[in-house]
């Protein structure tokens, strides 16, 4: 795992560490130290994924700040610290509110602290949409590899959803070796669909021009985007489904449309029935984590009554542990954990300061002196 740049340093003589420096990372360094690392970040999900399996990180509950005068927003606050060798604490803030989209504004926002693992300071913030939107696409990626690894790679994908969280899945996806034979699309909003399509077209002319050719031609890539008229059509016809949509209780319900067996990447949580998950194997990140706040998988456990419907965690399947089944429906329901925002924050802070480019807020702290 990349390791942060601390910003505190002890003195040998006295072991008494010195205030921190204070920095601000703008969401344009951070696309910028992350941009074409797709299989980089990748690799430090999963490390840092093998880390919270061994007890080396700590990850509180999620905390939800929610509104009565505007119930379908939130603010949710992830606390966490990463062991190992990054060696960071810190907090992630993020709101969602779903309102926003109508006006043309970006549904998340969010920031995340960094701090130091010696003094406790905080010693950076960084804009963080771009940060969650990469661990949740990373880990995505990862998973999608890892649970059809014992089956024949899948050649049809549907995006079920079609905001910022599916182009970076798509992204990240295409960044690590895959490529499809079709792409399905499916949102509530025409304009979504078309927009995401136009984005899938982009980036297939940008593959072909940087060389990739093949599979990736962008005439050949443009005729195989298939826009669905229904759920039912995107998830029959394809082997790998990503839902990401804002979903906040179950609409998917007929288990029939996964007969199938396809991969399923559940990343907004909510979609799916729980007598879908019931007859399905299904991997989470975290089981306490997961099974909570109405979550499908939540659902599920307050179905049945117990927790037996869960197969194992990604971490599982990483180490061996369990192998998904080929002859079954996998569906995959991460959470989020805020160590995954931690190390990839870690490893932006790390970049931007090796290329010295750091934005230091001079005297940002200020009562230094115990005794004035």
């Amino acid at each position: 795992m990349t390791s942060v740049t601390s910003p505190v340093t002890g003195s040998p003589a006295s072991g008494a560490a010195r205030v921190p420096s204070f920095a601000v990372i703008s969401g344009a360094q951070v696309q910028q130290a992350l941009q074409g690392r797709e299989k980089e970040i990748v690799d430090l999900v999963e490390a840092t994924y093998r880390l919270h399996g061994a007890g080396q990180t700590v990850n509180p509950p999620s905390y939800f700040l929610r509104f009565p005068d505007r119930p379908t927003s939130r603010i949710i606050a992830l606390p966490a610290s990463v062991g190992g060798p990054a060696g960071v604490d810190g907090l992630k803030w993020i709101s969602s509110f779903p309102e926003n989209v109508a006006a043309g504004v970006p549904r998340a926002s969010a920031v995340l602290i960094l701090n130091d693992h010696d003094t406790g300071y905080p010693f950076a913030c960084l804009e963080s949409s771009i940060i969650s939107a990469t661990r949740t696409a990373a880990s995505a990626a990862l998973a999608a590899d890892r649970l059809s690894r014992t089956r024949t790679r899948p050649a049809r994908i549907g995006f079920f959803g079609t905001g910022l969280i599916a182009r970076y899945i798509h992204t990240f996806l295409a960044g690590t070796g895959w490529s499809f034979d079709s792409v399905g699309v499916y949102d509530v909003s025409a304009d979504s669909a078309a927009g995401f399509c136009g984005y899938l077209r982009q980036a297939a002319g940008a593959a072909e021009q940087a060389g990739q050719g093949g599979r990736n031609d962008s005439a050949d890539q443009a005729g195989r985007i298939t826009v669905h008229d229904s759920p039912e059509e995107l998830i029959r016809s394809s082997d790998l489904v990503v839902f990401a949509t804002v979903a906040g209780e179950p609409h998917v319900t007929d288990p029939s449309w996964f007969d199938h067996r396809p991969v399923v990447l559940h990343v907004s949580l909510r979609d799916l029935d729980p007598r879908i998950l019931l007859g399905s194997a299904n991997f989470v990140d975290d089981v306490e984590h997961c099974l909570k706040a109405g979550t499908s998988p939540h659902l599920a456990e307050q179905l049945t009554g117990g927790r037996d419907f869960l197969d194992g965690t990604l971490d599982d399947v990483l180490t061996g542990r369990v192998e998904p089944p080929a002859d079954r429906t996998v569906i995959f329901s991460p959470f989020g954990l805020g160590v995954l925002d931690l190390a990839v924050g870690s490893y932006v802070h790390a970049e931007v300061a090796r290329a010295g480019n750091l934005h230091v807020v001079d005297d940002f702290f200020h009562e230094l002196r115990r005794y004035g």
